[in-house]
Protein backbone atom coordinates (compact mmCIF):
# COMPACT_ATOMS: atom_id res chain seq x y z
CA UNK A 1 0.00 0.00 0.00
CA UNK A 2 1.07 3.65 -0.89
CA UNK A 3 2.15 5.44 2.38
CA UNK A 4 4.58 8.12 1.28
CA UNK A 5 4.01 10.69 -1.58
CA UNK A 6 6.54 10.84 -4.24
CA UNK A 7 10.40 11.74 -3.67
CA UNK A 8 9.75 14.68 -6.44
CA UNK A 9 6.14 15.71 -4.92
CA UNK A 10 7.65 16.10 -1.84
CA UNK A 11 10.76 18.37 -3.21
CA UNK A 12 8.16 20.54 -4.65
CA UNK A 13 6.56 21.10 -2.03
CA UNK A 14 9.59 21.76 -0.04
CA UNK A 15 10.29 24.90 -2.03
CA UNK A 16 6.49 25.79 -1.75
CA UNK A 17 6.48 25.70 1.99
CA UNK A 18 9.34 28.38 2.06
CA UNK A 19 6.53 31.05 0.25
CA UNK A 20 3.47 32.44 0.59
CA UNK A 21 0.82 31.14 -2.17
CA UNK A 22 -2.14 32.55 -2.62
CA UNK A 23 -3.73 31.33 -6.16
CA UNK A 24 -3.19 28.35 -8.09
CA UNK A 25 -2.92 27.48 -11.98
CA UNK A 26 -3.71 24.31 -13.53
CA UNK A 27 -2.50 24.89 -16.98
CA UNK A 28 -2.85 22.47 -20.10
CA UNK A 29 -3.87 21.52 -22.99
CA UNK A 30 -6.16 18.94 -24.64
CA UNK A 31 -6.09 15.54 -22.62
CA UNK A 32 -3.65 16.83 -20.26
CA UNK A 33 -6.01 19.76 -19.76
CA UNK A 34 -8.90 17.80 -19.25
CA UNK A 35 -7.29 16.51 -15.72
CA UNK A 36 -7.20 20.06 -14.32
CA UNK A 37 -10.71 20.07 -13.89
CA UNK A 38 -11.25 17.73 -11.41
CA UNK A 39 -7.76 19.40 -9.50
CA UNK A 40 -9.56 22.36 -9.06
CA UNK A 41 -13.01 20.87 -8.27
CA UNK A 42 -10.59 18.94 -5.16
CA UNK A 43 -9.42 22.43 -4.74
CA UNK A 44 -12.88 24.51 -4.54
CA UNK A 45 -14.73 21.53 -2.28
CA UNK A 46 -11.47 21.28 0.11
CA UNK A 47 -9.31 25.02 0.70
CA UNK A 48 -10.33 28.14 1.97
CA UNK A 49 -6.88 29.61 1.51
CA UNK A 50 -6.32 28.88 -2.28
CA UNK A 51 -8.05 30.03 -5.34
CA UNK A 52 -7.55 28.13 -8.28
CA UNK A 53 -8.46 28.82 -12.00
CA UNK A 54 -8.08 26.67 -14.98
CA UNK A 55 -6.55 27.87 -18.16
CA UNK A 56 -5.91 26.37 -21.85
CA UNK A 57 -1.61 27.21 -22.44
CA UNK A 58 -1.89 30.11 -24.21
CA UNK A 59 -5.18 31.74 -23.19
CA UNK A 60 -3.53 31.79 -19.99
CA UNK A 61 -0.10 33.45 -21.31
CA UNK A 62 -2.52 36.11 -23.75
CA UNK A 63 -4.88 36.81 -20.78
CA UNK A 64 -2.23 37.16 -18.57
CA UNK A 65 -4.18 37.23 -15.04
CA UNK A 66 -3.22 40.01 -12.56
CA UNK A 67 -3.38 37.30 -10.02
CA UNK A 68 -0.42 35.86 -11.88
CA UNK A 69 2.31 37.08 -9.29
CA UNK A 70 4.98 36.01 -6.93
CA UNK A 71 2.16 34.53 -4.67
CA UNK A 72 0.84 32.01 -7.78
CA UNK A 73 1.60 28.70 -7.70
CA UNK A 74 0.97 27.48 -11.98
CA UNK A 75 1.29 23.34 -11.74
CA UNK A 76 1.36 22.64 -15.93
CA UNK A 77 1.12 19.28 -17.78
CA UNK A 78 2.11 17.49 -21.34
CA UNK A 79 2.51 13.93 -21.78
CA UNK A 80 5.36 14.41 -23.64
CA UNK A 81 6.49 17.74 -22.60
CA UNK A 82 7.13 19.35 -25.94
CA UNK A 83 3.21 20.90 -26.22
CA UNK A 84 4.88 24.59 -27.43
CA UNK A 85 1.47 26.70 -25.87
CA UNK A 86 2.39 24.82 -22.69
CA UNK A 87 6.13 25.53 -22.81
CA UNK A 88 4.91 29.10 -23.39
CA UNK A 89 2.92 29.17 -20.05
CA UNK A 90 5.74 27.88 -18.06
CA UNK A 91 7.74 30.16 -19.56
CA UNK A 92 5.32 33.06 -18.67
CA UNK A 93 4.68 32.27 -15.21
CA UNK A 94 8.33 32.03 -14.51
CA UNK A 95 9.20 35.60 -15.68
CA UNK A 96 6.31 36.85 -13.69
CA UNK A 97 7.72 35.39 -10.46
CA UNK A 98 5.46 32.63 -9.89
CA UNK A 99 6.62 29.44 -8.85
CA UNK A 100 5.93 26.29 -11.48
CA UNK A 101 5.32 22.64 -11.39
CA UNK A 102 5.93 20.67 -14.45
CA UNK A 103 3.76 17.31 -14.70
CA UNK A 104 4.91 15.01 -18.00
CA UNK A 105 6.58 11.91 -19.05
CA UNK A 106 10.10 13.42 -19.48
CA UNK A 107 11.86 15.19 -17.35
CA UNK A 108 14.56 16.40 -19.84
CA UNK A 109 11.42 17.73 -22.13
CA UNK A 110 11.62 21.24 -23.07
CA UNK A 111 8.39 22.00 -20.56
CA UNK A 112 10.87 20.15 -17.78
CA UNK A 113 13.59 22.92 -18.69
CA UNK A 114 11.00 25.58 -18.46
CA UNK A 115 9.55 24.87 -15.11
CA UNK A 116 11.19 25.19 -11.25
CA UNK A 117 10.44 21.75 -10.40
CA UNK A 118 9.20 18.55 -12.57
CA UNK A 119 6.96 15.72 -11.43
CA UNK A 120 7.04 12.40 -13.42
CA UNK A 121 4.13 10.28 -14.29
CA UNK A 122 3.44 7.33 -16.32
CA UNK A 123 0.45 6.54 -18.84
CA UNK A 124 0.18 3.55 -20.31
CA UNK A 125 -2.32 4.96 -23.67
CA UNK A 126 0.90 6.88 -24.66
CA UNK A 127 3.87 4.20 -24.06
CA UNK A 128 1.46 0.99 -24.35
CA UNK A 129 3.68 -0.20 -21.28
CA UNK A 130 1.03 -1.34 -18.19
CA UNK A 131 1.27 1.24 -14.94
CA UNK A 132 -0.29 1.63 -11.49
CA UNK A 133 -3.38 4.03 -11.67
CA UNK A 134 -1.66 5.54 -8.95
CA UNK A 135 1.07 7.01 -10.77
CA UNK A 136 -0.95 8.61 -13.56
CA UNK A 137 -1.40 12.13 -14.34
CA UNK A 138 -4.88 12.46 -12.00
CA UNK A 139 -2.95 10.62 -9.59
CA UNK A 140 -0.15 12.58 -9.08
CA UNK A 141 -1.87 15.76 -9.12
CA UNK A 142 -4.09 14.43 -6.70
CA UNK A 143 -1.05 13.61 -4.36
CA UNK A 144 0.26 17.43 -5.27
CA UNK A 145 -2.94 19.06 -4.36
CA UNK A 146 -3.08 17.26 -1.22
CA UNK A 147 0.29 17.78 -0.14
CA UNK A 148 -0.71 21.81 -1.15
CA UNK A 149 -3.57 21.62 1.12
CA UNK A 150 -1.96 20.30 3.95
CA UNK A 151 0.25 23.37 3.97
CA UNK A 152 -2.05 26.17 3.29
CA UNK A 153 -5.30 24.85 5.42
CA UNK A 154 -3.07 22.96 7.40
CA UNK A 155 -5.93 19.86 6.40
CA UNK A 156 -4.18 16.25 6.23
CA UNK A 157 -6.10 14.51 3.18
CA UNK A 158 -2.69 12.48 2.11
CA UNK A 159 -3.04 9.66 4.13
CA UNK A 160 -6.56 8.63 2.95
CA UNK A 161 -5.85 9.61 -0.58
CA UNK A 162 -2.46 7.30 -0.41
CA UNK A 163 -4.96 4.43 0.73
CA UNK A 164 -7.27 5.10 -1.96
CA UNK A 165 -4.75 5.25 -4.92
CA UNK A 166 -3.73 1.93 -3.73
CA UNK A 167 -7.07 0.59 -4.41
CA UNK A 168 -7.73 2.34 -7.54
CA UNK A 169 -6.41 -0.22 -10.21
CA UNK A 170 -8.19 -3.12 -9.12
CA UNK A 171 -10.99 -1.14 -9.04
CA UNK A 172 -10.10 -0.36 -12.88
CA UNK A 173 -9.33 -3.93 -13.33
CA UNK A 174 -13.05 -4.96 -12.21
CA UNK A 175 -14.69 -2.17 -14.09
CA UNK A 176 -13.40 -3.50 -17.14
CA UNK A 177 -14.65 -7.03 -16.70
CA UNK A 178 -17.58 -5.18 -15.80
CA UNK A 179 -18.30 -3.19 -18.92
CA UNK A 180 -17.06 -5.83 -21.02
CA UNK A 181 -20.21 -7.06 -22.69
CA UNK A 182 -21.64 -3.37 -22.48
CA UNK A 183 -18.96 -2.06 -24.53
CA UNK A 184 -19.46 -4.79 -27.46
CA UNK A 185 -23.00 -3.95 -27.47
CA UNK A 186 -22.50 -0.25 -27.56
CA UNK A 187 -19.35 -0.60 -29.97
CA UNK A 188 -21.94 -2.17 -32.59
CA UNK A 189 -24.77 0.37 -32.11
CA UNK A 190 -22.92 3.51 -32.07
CA UNK A 191 -20.45 2.15 -35.12
CA UNK A 192 -22.22 3.75 -37.65
CA UNK A 193 -22.65 7.22 -35.65
CA UNK A 194 -21.60 10.25 -37.37
CA UNK A 195 -22.26 12.10 -34.09
CA UNK A 196 -21.75 10.82 -30.71
CA UNK A 197 -22.04 13.53 -27.83
CA UNK A 198 -20.62 13.01 -23.98
CA UNK A 199 -22.70 14.62 -20.94
CA UNK A 200 -20.91 14.88 -17.26
CA UNK A 201 -20.54 17.22 -14.75
CA UNK A 202 -17.86 18.47 -11.49
CA UNK A 203 -14.82 16.12 -11.51
CA UNK A 204 -16.15 13.90 -14.24
CA UNK A 205 -16.53 16.98 -16.58
CA UNK A 206 -12.67 16.50 -17.64
CA UNK A 207 -12.96 13.13 -18.58
CA UNK A 208 -16.28 13.46 -20.88
CA UNK A 209 -14.14 16.45 -22.50
CA UNK A 210 -11.16 14.62 -23.23
CA UNK A 211 -13.04 11.22 -24.63
CA UNK A 212 -15.12 14.17 -26.72
CA UNK A 213 -11.92 15.62 -28.29
CA UNK A 214 -9.32 13.31 -27.65
CA UNK A 215 -10.95 10.48 -28.91
CA UNK A 216 -13.79 10.71 -30.93
CA UNK A 217 -13.05 13.33 -32.53
CA UNK A 218 -8.90 13.11 -32.72
CA UNK A 219 -8.80 8.98 -32.97
CA UNK A 220 -12.09 8.04 -34.51
CA UNK A 221 -13.07 11.02 -36.71
CA UNK A 222 -16.44 11.11 -34.94
CA UNK A 223 -18.21 14.31 -34.46
CA UNK A 224 -18.26 15.24 -31.06
CA UNK A 225 -18.67 17.82 -28.40
CA UNK A 226 -18.31 17.57 -24.50
CA UNK A 227 -21.86 19.15 -22.79
CA UNK A 228 -21.96 19.78 -19.09
CA UNK A 229 -24.54 17.98 -17.34
CA UNK A 230 -26.53 21.16 -16.57
CA UNK A 231 -25.37 23.59 -19.42
CA UNK A 232 -27.63 20.37 -21.29
CA UNK A 233 -30.53 22.10 -20.49
CA UNK A 234 -30.09 25.30 -21.66
CA UNK A 235 -29.91 24.77 -25.33
CA UNK A 236 -28.10 21.41 -26.13
CA UNK A 237 -31.10 19.14 -24.88
CA UNK A 238 -32.77 20.45 -28.29
CA UNK A 239 -30.65 17.57 -30.74
CA UNK A 240 -31.96 14.94 -28.58
CA UNK A 241 -34.28 12.39 -30.96
CA UNK A 242 -34.32 8.73 -30.84
CA UNK A 243 -31.09 8.65 -33.21
CA UNK A 244 -29.20 11.11 -31.27
CA UNK A 245 -25.67 9.04 -29.65
CA UNK A 246 -24.88 10.03 -26.31
CA UNK A 247 -22.04 8.67 -23.22
CA UNK A 248 -23.12 9.85 -20.03
CA UNK A 249 -21.21 9.53 -17.08
CA UNK A 250 -23.20 9.60 -13.49
CA UNK A 251 -20.58 10.28 -11.07
CA UNK A 252 -20.45 10.19 -6.75
CA UNK A 253 -19.04 13.62 -6.04
CA UNK A 254 -21.77 16.75 -5.10
CA UNK A 255 -22.60 17.36 -8.72
CA UNK A 256 -24.04 13.55 -8.91
CA UNK A 257 -28.12 15.03 -9.03
CA UNK A 258 -27.10 17.33 -12.43
CA UNK A 259 -25.94 14.14 -14.20
CA UNK A 260 -28.97 12.04 -13.17
CA UNK A 261 -31.35 14.94 -14.55
CA UNK A 262 -29.14 14.46 -18.05
CA UNK A 263 -29.20 10.39 -18.14
CA UNK A 264 -33.48 10.53 -17.15
CA UNK A 265 -33.94 13.15 -19.86
CA UNK A 266 -32.19 11.33 -22.68
CA UNK A 267 -33.77 8.22 -21.52
CA UNK A 268 -37.24 9.78 -21.44
CA UNK A 269 -36.52 11.27 -24.91
CA UNK A 270 -33.89 9.76 -26.68
CA UNK A 271 -33.74 5.87 -26.94
CA UNK A 272 -31.81 3.82 -24.28
CA UNK A 273 -29.79 1.84 -26.80
CA UNK A 274 -28.43 4.98 -27.87
CA UNK A 275 -27.39 6.03 -24.63
CA UNK A 276 -23.89 4.75 -22.73
CA UNK A 277 -24.63 5.78 -19.28
CA UNK A 278 -21.98 4.17 -16.77
CA UNK A 279 -22.83 5.04 -13.25
CA UNK A 280 -20.34 5.22 -10.54
CA UNK A 281 -23.11 3.41 -8.21
CA UNK A 282 -22.28 0.29 -9.92
CA UNK A 283 -18.25 0.05 -9.31
CA UNK A 284 -16.80 -2.57 -7.21
CA UNK A 285 -14.76 0.68 -5.09
CA UNK A 286 -13.45 -1.46 -2.07
CA UNK A 287 -10.99 0.08 -0.29
CA UNK A 288 -10.89 3.97 -1.65
CA UNK A 289 -11.91 6.11 0.95
CA UNK A 290 -15.46 7.65 1.00
CA UNK A 291 -14.29 10.79 0.82
CA UNK A 292 -12.26 10.44 -2.42
CA UNK A 293 -14.79 7.95 -4.40
CA UNK A 294 -16.22 10.99 -6.81
CA UNK A 295 -12.78 12.33 -7.12
CA UNK A 296 -11.14 8.69 -8.72
CA UNK A 297 -14.28 7.64 -10.00
CA UNK A 298 -13.73 10.28 -13.63
CA UNK A 299 -10.03 8.10 -13.73
CA UNK A 300 -11.82 4.47 -14.15
CA UNK A 301 -14.75 5.90 -16.43
CA UNK A 302 -12.10 7.30 -18.99
CA UNK A 303 -9.64 4.26 -18.33
CA UNK A 304 -12.58 1.64 -18.94
CA UNK A 305 -13.92 3.92 -22.01
CA UNK A 306 -10.67 3.28 -23.67
CA UNK A 307 -11.49 -0.33 -24.32
CA UNK A 308 -14.86 0.94 -25.92
CA UNK A 309 -12.83 3.16 -28.05
CA UNK A 310 -10.77 0.28 -29.65
CA UNK A 311 -13.98 -1.57 -30.18
CA UNK A 312 -15.47 1.33 -31.62
CA UNK A 313 -12.50 1.74 -33.95
CA UNK A 314 -12.20 -2.00 -35.09
CA UNK A 315 -16.25 -1.61 -36.03
CA UNK A 316 -15.36 1.32 -37.89
CA UNK A 317 -12.02 -0.05 -39.34
CA UNK A 318 -10.23 2.74 -37.43
CA UNK A 319 -6.35 2.40 -36.60
CA UNK A 320 -6.08 4.15 -32.97
CA UNK A 321 -3.29 6.66 -32.46
CA UNK A 322 -1.65 6.12 -35.95
CA UNK A 323 -4.89 7.06 -38.33
CA UNK A 324 -4.42 10.65 -37.71
CA UNK A 325 -4.49 13.35 -40.43
CA UNK A 326 -2.52 15.71 -38.11
CA UNK A 327 -1.66 15.23 -34.72
CA UNK A 328 2.18 13.95 -34.84
CA UNK A 329 2.04 14.22 -38.57
CA UNK A 330 2.71 17.87 -39.60
CA UNK A 331 4.55 20.71 -37.36
CA UNK A 332 3.97 24.34 -39.51
CA UNK A 333 0.52 25.06 -37.95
Amino acid sequence: MKTELNADITNALQAIASREVRHVFLIACGGSLSIMHPGKYFLDRHSSALTSDVYNGDEFVTRDPRKLDGKALVILCSQTGTTKETVRAATHARKKGALTIAMTLDPQSPLAEAADHVVAYQASYTTGIPIDAAESNYGVLYMILAGLLRQSDTIDLVPPLLSSLSHLQPAIDKAHVQYAALFDTYADQFKDAPVIYTVASGANYGAAYSFAICVFMEMLWINSQAIHANEFFHGPFEVVDRNAKFVALIGLDETRRLEERGREFLYRFGARENVLALDAKDLDLTGIDEGFKGYLVPLIFFDALWKFAYKLAAKREKIMLEDRRYMKKISDY
